[in-house]
């Protein structure tokens, strides 16, 4: 056997440079991304409003960053292009023109298919979406073995950061309800070990018409708040803006109004007393898993005074 040459990398002479992105921070540009939920919870739904967005050349939600129109890759292994997908794409309100289609009549796509990179090269696509995960992954490939899914996603890796799109898969989740989220996903781990962003659609429980998008990993910069949207029989899709819930209590279906509850009932619990440090109720409150944003809001149903002592703040309830 032929000896491998070694070739070793100074890192003094890599050059640093910025992450780009398509939205900050759920959709890095050069990235493999991961959308996942249990079945009919709106991933694609979600994943064609953005669609939308983007070859519209309009902001996505609590962005800033201003896009001219772009082309977008969407292949779906499950649903019909003409009955399904187009109408989907028009309900959302995308520019159709924008919107290309690997055609796989006679020769199904798959992640090693090398008309995947060629096609983005010619479409000038930003955004690519396949949808779902195991259908492009290929006959031969297990997509339950760490051992066959990596080369795959290193080449999908590859692609994406030769032709500066952003690459997202979306999946299906398993059902192991009392699994952490990071093992939910179905395959190998490798798959969101591998992704460099990875977000969790999920429905809220007693208000099935509200599902919520929550970062469940980001590698590559702080996690992005949770976001909700509607949809509605009768008015169809919204978005309705953040929501706090964490992963874990999305997939259990807890809504948000439990933690506002748990907040308010913590305060009470605590200044029943009298005034407590600011500082103390918040270490006190993450315990719980509850976040700074319900916590201030159960101050203001509370009416909870604030007062500063020697350069610290305390709370008390008001009398």
């Amino acid at each position: 056997m032929a000896q491998k040459e070694l070739n070793l990398i100074n890192m003094e002479e890599v050059d640093a440079k910025a992450v780009d992105w398509l939205w900050y921070p759920f959709l890095p540009i050069g990235k493999i991304s991961i959308v996942q939920g249990d079945p009919g919870e709106g991933k694609t739904t979600f994943m064609l409003q953005v669609i939308a967005l983007l070859t519209r050349g309009e902001k996505l939600p609590f962005d800033e960053q201003e896009r001219s129109p772009m082309n977008v890759i969407y292949q779906n292994a499950e649903d019909g292009l003409e009955d399904t997908i187009k109408p989907r794409l028009l309900e959302a309100g995308a520019d159709c023109n924008r919107v290309l289609v690997i055609d796989e009549a006679t020769d199904p796509l798959t992640m090693s298919d090398e008309r995947l990179e060629a096609a983005i090269i010619e479409a000038d696509a930003k955004l690519v979406v396949l949808d779902p995960i195991q259908a492009y992954l290929g006959a031969d490939v297990d997509m339950h073995r760490a051992n066959e899914i990596r080369p795959v996603l290193k080449r999908m890796g590859g692609i994406a950061e030769r032709t500066r799109s952003a690459i997202v898969l979306i999946g299906h989740m398993n059902k192991s309800s009392g699994s952490k989220s990071t093992y939910r996903g179905l395959g190998s781990i490798d798959f969101q070990a591998t992704a460099r962003s990875v977000l969790i659609v999920g429905r809220i429980k007693d208000q099935p018409q509200v599902r919520v998008v929550a970062h469940d990993k980001s590698s590559l910069a702080p996690e992005g708040e949770a976001i909700a949207f509607e949809l509605d029989k009768e008015t169809g899709f919204a978005w309705l803006g953040h929501y706090d819930i964490s992963v874990e209590n999305l997939l259990s279906g807890i809504p948000r109004e439990n933690k506002l509850g748990a907040a308010e009932g913590l305060l009470q619990e605590l200044l029943a007393d009298g005034k407590m440090a600011q500082s103390d109720i918040a270490a006190a409150a993450r315990q719980k898993g509850i976040s700074k944003r319900v916590l201030d809001e159960a101050k203001k149903n509370l009416a909870v005074r604030s007062s500063r002592e020697d350069k610290r703040w305390f709370w008390e309830l008001a009398p």
